[in-house]
């Protein structure tokens, strides 16, 4: 009995059994690492990637809804914690009641909060329409000004809100570093940074001047389309040859295809009056139709009122 108690103690231990699911290996299998990249080869594929993302989105713009450089102004202080078609269906109204930067200096605070509310943060963002718009109508002559260092000087408006309006209302280029472009700038190897201006600074080496502008839509299109934050869809991804943060998201192709959002999903964009050459018209279609519903609402309850 002694024996056999010293026997099976001496018995090496067997290797734990590994169980894994139908089909999925045991052991994630190790990503092949990448070899050490120049900051001239980095330039290259950037500039690559630039290239190929103007092919995959030629209609690539703002998708906020304006008509001048103040709604422009206006609406992309409200986009902040909020998307952009949340704003484009809230700003009708409200330039419907305050037109012009004097009608907003005089605005009542409540009331402006009331119809900005959908947007989050409204009572923050009433503060800064107010008091950007008195900044208009005193220093400015009712004017956006042209220049970046004018602009940061308004409430609310950072060097990521100027941009947008210099490249979008002045042509003035300019990098918009939202956080779908910092998240894809760091995935794309452009650079380690997480502080915007830093992010700007490092991508404005990269890239010529006159391709600022449209590089950031271009990107911001990406991120919102295909190379999402939590969810990116890695498997059905144009340029995934090109970027080395290709696996952190989905790689099988039916299910990467399934992530796509906006027109690559078959749906509308965020504009609710978007240009005559970018694919999402059916969300102008949509919010027409709603309006045509709300007119026959109107029209029936007329009818009602008369008989």
């Amino acid at each position: 009995m002694a024996e056999s108690k010293v026997r099976k103690a001496a018995a090496p231990k067997a290797e734990p059994v590994v169980k894994k699911a139908a089909g999925k290996p045991a052991v994630k299998p190790a990503v092949k690492p990448r070899k050490p990249e120049s900051h001239l080869a980095m330039v290259r594929r950037a500039r690559k990637i630039n290239r190929e993302l103007a092919e995959l989105y030629p209609y690539a713009h703002p998708e906020l809804d304006f008509e001048n450089p103040f709604q422009l102004l206006v609406a992309t202080v409200l986009s902040a914690q909020t998307t952009d078609l949340r704003v484009n269906q809230t700003t009708p109204a409200l330039f419907a009641t305050y037109p012009t930067p004097e009608d907003m200096a005089a605005a009542n605070p409540e009331e402006l909060e009331e119809i900005i509310r959908p947007t989050g943060f409204f009572r923050n963002k009433a503060k800064s329409l107010i008091g950007l718009s008195i900044a208009l109508r005193d220093e400015f002559g009712g004017e956006v000004p042209g220049r970046l260092a004018d602009l940061v000087t308004l409430p609310g408006v950072g060097r990521k809100t100027a941009n947008v309006v210099l490249g979008n209302a002045f042509g003035v280029p300019g990098i918009t570093v939202d956080t779908h472009f910092g998240r894809l700038a760091r995935r794309f190897g452009w650079t380690a940074e997480e502080d915007p201006v830093k992010v700007e600074a490092a991508v404005a080496e990269i890239f010529p001047k006159s391709e600022w502008t449209m590089l950031s839509h271009r990107v911001v299109f990406h991120g919102r389309r295909i190379c999402h934050s939590q969810k990116p869809a890695c498997g059905a991804c144009p340029i995934a040859p090109l970027c080395p943060a290709y696996g952190e998201g989905v790689t099988d192709p039916e299910k990467a295809r399934k992530l796509l959002k906006y027109e690559m999903g078959g749906q509308p964009g965020q504009r609710l009056r978007p240009p005559a050459d970018f694919p999402g018209e059916a969300a102008a279609r949509a919010d027409a139709v709603a309006h045509q519903g709300q007119v026959a609402d109107a029209a029936v309850a007329d009818a009602a009122v008369a008989e």
